[in-house]
């Protein structure tokens, strides 16, 4: 027979285990969620998140970048992170650095239900990443300074000792314009790229990012300069003397340079099924059609699509032909010289 207060202690730690147990059974089970890195602007892809939320109470954890460190400072946490991940998907605002995170081994191959209505030249075939909502790289013009028929209509513009002092650029270590940095290399060689981006440096001015390079084309600060179509309709939306010049349409240019977005999930992420999801709910055609309709006026690449856009798209002008896997081959190099040659002078 147990001692008096043994039997009491005894019965106290049943007491005690069965309130534990009534309180764990009574409390909620933790709501799902996905953690999500992104590069797009946060006014141009909460609502997203919200909706899917709303949609299906799924809790979306997104982390921002800055406009200026765009995609770089998201993918050096990433790079850091990868023997423990946080993110489940990268939503990048380019291509390059998720390319160059799907050849550190960091992305995960998933083979979403809308993929086959994509171009093939906009995804992975092994299923690491998607292309959708694609920008244009487009000359801004200041319509005060510069009368049509008297406008820049090429990139390489930039660095015609014509256009000095009248151009400007962003920063090109970051977001799509290190992505344009990185095809200009592939396209027309190390030499010549050294060559047009060493005379950029003394030609035009060069500001943080795209957005500021709109807001100083604008304001008159400079009569052009180069961008991205969504900082661009932010301008023309505001009413400001702008207007969008599509570069390099002749028959012997290179074609107007298209940057999407991409998707990605992220190798050993927490919440891998929910990462999944998410990616086939950002592939639709409502997110995209809802994307191009808004104030970034993203460029839909879902070939189930006809609808009435705010900009061109690689339908209604000529494209540049890009082939991205060589792109981010020449990253490297590209990006020592640049550093070089912006941080010394």
């Amino acid at each position: 027979m147990l001692a008096p207060a043994l039997c009491r202690r005894t019965a106290l730690f049943i007491l005690l285990l069965s309130i534990g147990t009534l309180f764990t059974a009574c409390r909620p089970a933790a709501q799902e969620e996905v953690v999500v890195y992104t590069a797009l602007d946060q006014e141009f892809s909460e609502s997203h998140f919200d909706t899917y939320h709303e949609l299906t109470g799924v809790d979306v954890v997104a982390k921002y970048d800055t406009e200026a460190n765009k995609t770089v400072g998201l993918t050096e946490a990433l790079l850091a992170e990868k023997d423990r991940p946080r993110c489940d998907v990268f939503w990048n605002n380019e291509i390059l650095n998720t390319l160059r995170l799907q050849k550190a081994g960091l992305l995960a191959a998933y083979h979403p239900k809308h993929e086959e209505e994509y171009p093939a030249t906009f995804r992975s075939a092994d299923g690491t990443w998607f292309g959708f909502a694609a920008r244009a790289r487009i000359l801004l013009v200041n319509t005060d300074l510069l009368a049509e028929g008297q406008r820049p209509t090429s990139v390489f513009d930039l660095a015609d000792d014509k256009w000095k002092g009248q151009g400007g650029y962003a920063k090109p270590l970051f977001g799509t314009t290190a992505t344009h940095a990185a095809v200009l290399f592939t396209e027309l060689g190390q030499e010549k790229a050294e060559q047009f981006f060493t005379k950029l440096q003394t030609n035009a001015k060069m500001f943080p990012g795209n957005k500021q390079v709109a807001q100083a084309v604008s304001s008159g600060e400079i009569a052009f300069g180069l961008t991205d179509t969504d900082d661009a309709m932010v301008e023309i939306k505001s009413g400001r003397p702008v207007a969008i010049v599509y570069p390099d349409q002749a028959e012997d240019q290179l074609g107007t340079l298209f940057i999407p977005n991409t998707l990605a999930i992220i190798q050993g992420g927490p919440n891998p099924e929910a990462a999944k999801k998410l990616v086939d709910y950002l592939l639709s055609a409502e997110v995209e059609t809802a994307l191009s309709q808004g104030p970034s006026a993203q460029i839909p690449l879902n070939t189930t699509l006809d609808i009435p856009l705010q900009v061109e798209s690689p339908k209604t002008i000529k494209p540049m032909e890009v082939d991205w896997e060589a792109s981010v081959d020449q990253w490297d190099s590209a990006a020592a010289f640049l550093r070089e040659k912006i941080l010394t002078n």
